[in-house]
C-alpha cells in the first residue's frame, strides 16, 4: 500500500532501556505508523535480546527502522554467555540489525523523501573520547572531579574496546572512518546526522550530573552539523529531551529514559516519539 508523500514523517527515540518492564511496557504500547520511518538513537537495552525484542516489536509497525548503538548496548555483562567485547560486539549488533532489514552505521546511507524534502540518513557510531571537559583541564582531573562528585560511569567496568587500546583509541578510528563517508556525500545533499551521542560539547545539558560530560562526546565533532549541511541532528544519552538550534540548525535530543525520570517529567501514556521531519 503506498502513503502520500505529504503524510510520511521520520520520527525519533531513543535511551529506551527496555530491561525495566514500564519501559516494555511502553514499547507494546507504541501505536503503528505505517509509512513512516523511525530512529532508533542507541541505548536500547544491554543485552542483544533486548534489542531483538524491540525490533522484533516495532519493525512491524514502521516503513524503515535506523539504529544507532549507545554505550549500554555496547556493555559486556559478567552474564553475557558469548562475552563478545568492543568491535566483536558491535558487529554482532549489526548483523542482528542487518536480519531485520533495520540501517546501521554499517551501511549505505539511505535517503528519506517525503512531501518536497529530501534528506541522507546518516546513521553514526562515534563514541567519546573525554575531551568534553572544562578548559585547561586533563583527562584525569575531570575524572577526578567527578569521582569526588559521587559520579562514576559504568562503561568503565562494561564497555570494553577490544582490540583498540581504549575507548578513546575506538572513538578516534570511528572518528576517522565516519568523516570520509560523510565527506562522500554528494554536495548539496541535505543530512539528518544521527548519533547516540551529542556532537557538540555546548549541547550537553546535565543539570543534575553536569560532572558526566566526559563520557558525552569529542570534541572532533562540533561542526559537523554545519560542514556537512545538516538540516537536523539526533541524539540521546542525555536522559534530557530538548530541542535546540545552532547555526540554524536543529538538534533534537530524543531520550525516552527511565521510569523514575519519566515520572519527574510528568510524562503520561501519550505520544513519546520526536517527529523530526517534516518539522512539525
Amino acid at each position: 500500500m503506498g502513503y502520500p508523500a505529504e503524510a510520511v514523517r521520520l520520527y525519533a527515540i531513543s535511551d529506551l532501556h527496555v530491561a525495566t518492564a514500564a519501559s516494555r511496557q511502553a514499547v507494546v504500547a507504541m501505536p503503528a505508523h505505517p509509512g513512516d520511518w523511525l530512529i532508533l538513537a542507541g541505548d536500547i537495552g544491554e543485552t542483544p535480546g533486548h534489542l531483538e525484542w524491540v525490533l522484533s516489536t516495532l519493525g512491524p509497525r514502521f516503513e524503515r527502522i535506523v539504529w544507532v548503538p549507545g554505550n549500554h548496548d555496547l556493555w559486556t555483562l559478567p552474564t553475557d554467555p558469548e562475552q563478545a567485547r568492543g568491535v566483536e560486539r558491535y558487529l554482532r549488533l549489526v548483523e542482528l540489525c542487518q536480519r531485520f532489514g533495520v540501517l546501521t552505521p554499517e551501511d549505505p546511507y539511505s535517503v528519506w523523501e517525503a512531501g518536497g524534502t529530501r534528506v541522507v540518513l546518516a546513521p553514526l557510531f562515534l563514541l567519546y573520547d573525554y575531551t568534553f571537559r572544562p578548559d585547561g583541564w586533563t583527562k584525569e582531573q575531570a575524572l577526578q572531579h567527578a569521582r569526588r562528585a559521587g559520579v562514576f560511569c559504568t562503561d568503565e567496568l562494561l564497555l570494553h574496546p577490544d582490540p583498540y587500546p581504549s575507548r578513546e583509541a575506538w572513538c578516534w578510528a570511528r572518528v576517522a572512518t565516519t568523516t570520509e563517508r560523510l565527506a562522500a556525500i554528494p554536495d548539496g545533499s541535505a543530512t539528518v546526522l544521527i548519533s547516540h551521542f551529542p556532537l557538540r560539547h555546548d549541547l550537553v545539558f546535565l543539570p543534575r550530573i553536569p560532572e558526566f560530560s566526559p563520557w558525552c562526546g569529542t570534541g572532533l565533532t562540533e561542526e559537523w552539523h554545519r560542514r556537512f549541511r545538516a538540516v537536523a541532528v539526533v541524539y540521546g544519552h542525555l536522559h534530557v529531551p530538548r530541542t535546540s538550534w545552532r547555526d540554524a540548525v536543529r538538534f533534537e535530543e530524543v531520550s525516552f529514559g527511565y521510569p523514575q525520570e519519566r515520572r519527574r517529567r510528568a510524562w503520561t501514556a501519550g505520544p513519546v516519539l520526536r517527529q523530526v521531519l517534516p518539522y512539525p
